[in-house]
């Protein structure tokens, strides 16, 4: 079954851009932060340079092998739903459901192997700018000298290996099965994350204005909200769905549409739910901290700077991933729609009349995800912002929410609708009539 997903893989690569795209950049992400272990374990490296590059390495590290699998899941997940049909005529020829799963799970290590072979020099110029970073701001010593070693290394290609075999695994699984979740336990997840992130928001008032993990609590609680309302997206969805006031053509047929594909966009909307949540709760509260900090004229130490260059670095692995992930996702939704594009056109509808339909859909997806989002970011900034200013709501919040939902805008909209003014060039009877 390896040779053959070997084979499948060499004859038709164009199917596995977006696995290979996010194997290349989890890896790169991966290595990069991995080889500040390499860097810190030399000879001769001063302990607070050290506790620096270990600190940055394990909490930077943690998130990337998480949004590698994230990542890698969202593209795999698509990708085989989409070759539901081929799989299935797998099944009728003789294979058995744990042929196909080798199968599928010997492309996503063939992908993911070349994916991490070829981050390995971007790591390496990406790990030597991040030394170069911490050493700007004092925070490594400058004698220190760049390494990328073996825990770099194992670390990339292993993370790497292991998030693409087992998202790949759980996504044939489903397929191959013909069975659905379990909304059981998927539920049973979620609510615990709510309530874990609640509380943990609620726990920053226990804390004083001048304690320095005053801003853990209310962070992780905003990512475990985030969580929560991400697993419970395509309910979230459903429920949106059935009190949006829409009139019209465009919008009663994109509702339709979201409504009868809510599972599949779960992946959409988990991207724009944790990188609204995400970046605005971090970005406003590590703004509000820098102008505390500044009003009281004291000088940062090099904990607070290690914690702003994580936060800051955190926030923009998140957005590059999210973006992926979405234009991923979108990209090959849209373009899998192209059957039923033609479809609708030889019904008499317009181009125009069709990319109004998606642009409704995207505006219902960025709206929902962003909403969610909000209300998961609110939840940690609030908290924090009682606790070290007694305002509210601090006045950076809205600069840095219009920010996230602006760029949120432009990845989904600007995806879904240059896709599917694509997937109209081709004519509607060449888009319906059935591959060769």
């Amino acid at each position: 079954m390896f040779v053959l997903a070997l084979r499948s893989v060499r004859r038709r690569p164009g199917r596995f851009l977006a696995t290979l795209l996010s194997a290349f950049l989890g890896a790169a992400v991966v290595m990069m932060f991995h080889s500040l272990h390499d860097t810190a374990g030399q000879d001769g490296v001063d302990p607070v340079s050290s506790e620096t590059l270990g600190t940055a390495a394990g909490v930077v590290g943690g998130y990337g092998t998480l949004l590698v699998f994230f990542a890698v899941a969202s593209t795999l997940t698509v990708n085989v739903r989409q070759r539901a049909a081929e799989l299935e005529l797998l099944r009728c020829s003789g294979a058995t459901p744990a042929q196909i799963g080798r199968m599928v799970v010997g492309e996503a290590v063939v992908v993911a192997l070349v994916g991490a072979a070829s981050a390995t020099g971007p790591a390496m110029l990406g790990g030597r700018a991040l030394l170069g970073m911490f050493q700007d701001g004092g925070q490594v010593a400058r004698p220190v000298e760049y390494s990328f070693g073996p825990i770099a290394l194992t670390s990339g290609m292993g993370i790497t290996l292991l998030a693409s075999a087992g998202a790949a695994f759980l996504a044939v699984r489903r397929v191959a099965r013909h069975s659905r979740e379990r909304a059981g336990a998927k539920r049973f997840l979620a609510y615990a994350a709510l309530v874990t992130g609640a509380a943990g928001a609620g726990a920053t008032f226990l804390f004083s204005a001048t304690d320095e993990a005053l801003m853990a609590p209310p962070a992780y609680g905003a990512i475990l909200l985030s969580v929560g309302f991400a697993l419970l997206s395509p309910r979230l969805l459903r429920g949106v769905l059935t009190r949006l006031p829409l009139s019209g053509a465009s919008g009663w047929l994109a509702v339709r549409n979201l409504r009868a594909r809510a599972d599949h966009l779960a992946g959409i909307l988990v991207s724009l739910i944790l990188f609204t949540a995400v970046s605005t709760a971090t970005l406003t509260m590590q703004a509000v901290e820098s102008d505390a900090v500044k009003a009281s004229g004291l000088v940062k130490s090099v904990d607070a700077k290690n914690l702003e260059t994580l936060n800051l670095t955190v926030v923009g692995i998140i957005a590059v991933f999210v973006c992926v992930m979405l234009v991923n996702s979108l990209y090959a939704a849209t373009t899998y729609r192209s059957r039923e594009f033609g479809q609708q056109r030889l019904a008499g509808a317009t181009p125009g009349q069709v990319l109004g339909v998606v642009g409704a859909e995207g505006v219902i997806l960025t709206v929902t995800g962003v909403f969610f989002g909000t209300v998961a970011a609110l939840a940690g900034v609030v908290p924090f912002a009682v606790v070290r200013t007694d305002a509210v709501l601090p006045d950076r919040f809205l600069g840095v929410w219009l920010a996230m939902v602006a760029v949120s805008a432009a990845v989904t909209l600007g995806t879904g609708l240059g896709t599917a003014r694509r997937v109209l060039r081709t004519p509607a009877v060449g888009a319906v009539a059935p591959a060769a």
